[in-house]
């Protein structure tokens, strides 16, 4: 989450009267993240918080993403839930972009992940592939495999800037996944960014799961490596165990990996950490002027790729069978 856009207060006043919330208390921005402004706001009946959605959201997702939260609110998934206008709609306009308000849940993520908190994520990530899989609406991953060699000609030559030999440790990434990428594995919806700043607990109990604005159809186990790469390393850049066994155990007690699922998972960890390293390479290099927004190291998942191109088997990442 992070702030690109400006609201006045006769803006938000305006739009929020459109709602049954009461009048505005307070506003705050929230400067975490890349993707939408995002805003805590405070009304005469409680918290919420306010979306705009920015250039990389398109507005044609919208009603896959506010209908997924719906679908997901309604079968147990602890989520934000999308306030509806007066009107019935769940989406309207604010400061030129389009924008929503949803509902504030109770819970802090967690900055230092413990083995705990990584079994209630793959435990939190199954039960989220299940309850997704009647879902209606289709959207494509667009940060999939197809989508990474034009983010790659998108950084192009810049990325040496960042570090030495950037560039081409990445074209050989590209190009042996492009070649070896696993298809035919079990599909469905996916978070596809269940980040620890995405994942609230209360203590080590998981209070719900947050940010559905990169949620898509694709391999339901590189959802899971999406979360070995997220939740399982140390500061120092090294694997934990004990994490990737407990985040996996998780999983595996709700919905257990298919035997295809678990060959693919190495070059799948392989892929998530590319994507990421990817998309944090193109926002360090054009941060919007003024944004208040604090981009995210691309080398941390260049160190990720590179671990994972020593993996062989799923066991390396705690897999017990």
């Amino acid at each position: 989450m992070a702030v690109y856009t400006d609201v006045s207060d006769e803006e938000l006043a305006a739009f929020v009267a459109g709602y049954d919330i009461g009048q505005v208390l307070s506003v705050k921005g929230i400067a975490e993240g890349v993707e939408n402004s995002n805003f805590l706001l405070h009304t005469e009946r409680g918290f919420y918080i306010l979306t705009l959605y920015e250039k990389r959201v398109r507005q044609d997702d919208l009603p896959f993403f506010i209908g997924l939260m719906d679908h997901l609110a309604r079968r147990g998934i602890i989520c934000p839930e999308p306030v509806r206008m007066t009107s019935g709609e769940t989406l309207g306009r604010l400061a030129g972009r389009p924008a929503a308000i949803v509902t504030f849940l109770d819970g802090i993520w967690v900055k230092r992940p413990t083995a705990t908190h990584c079994r209630g994520v793959g435990s939190a990530l199954a039960a989220f592939h299940k309850a997704g899989a009647d879902f209606p609406i289709q959207r494509p991953n667009n940060l999939s495999l197809s989508g990474w060699r034009p983010l790659f000609e998108q950084a192009g030559d810049a990325a040496d800037r960042v570090a030495a030999g950037l560039t081409d440790r990445t074209a050989t990434a590209l190009a042996e996944l492009e070649r070896d990428w696993p298809t035919g594995l079990p599909q469905g919806v996916i978070h596809a960014d269940l980040f620890p700043d995405n994942v609230f607990f209360i203590g080590t109990k998981l209070s719900g799961l947050i940010d559905f604005y990169f949620a898509c159809n694709d391999a339901l186990a590189y959802d899971l490596a999406i979360c070995l790469n997220a939740w399982c390393f140390e500061a120092d850049g090294a694997f934990n165990l004990t994490k990737g066994q407990a985040l996996i155990d998780g999983y595996e007690a709700q919905r257990t990996l298919t035997p295809a699922e678990v060959a693919a998972l190495p070059i799948l960890c392989r892929g998530s950490a590319l994507r990421f390293m990817l998309t944090r390479l193109v926002d360090w290099l054009n941060v919007p002027p003024g944004a208040l927004v604090k981009p995210k190291d691309p080398l941390e998942y260049d160190r990720k790729l590179a671990f994972h191109r020593r993996v062989s088997d799923a066991r390396d990442y705690g897999l017990r069978r």
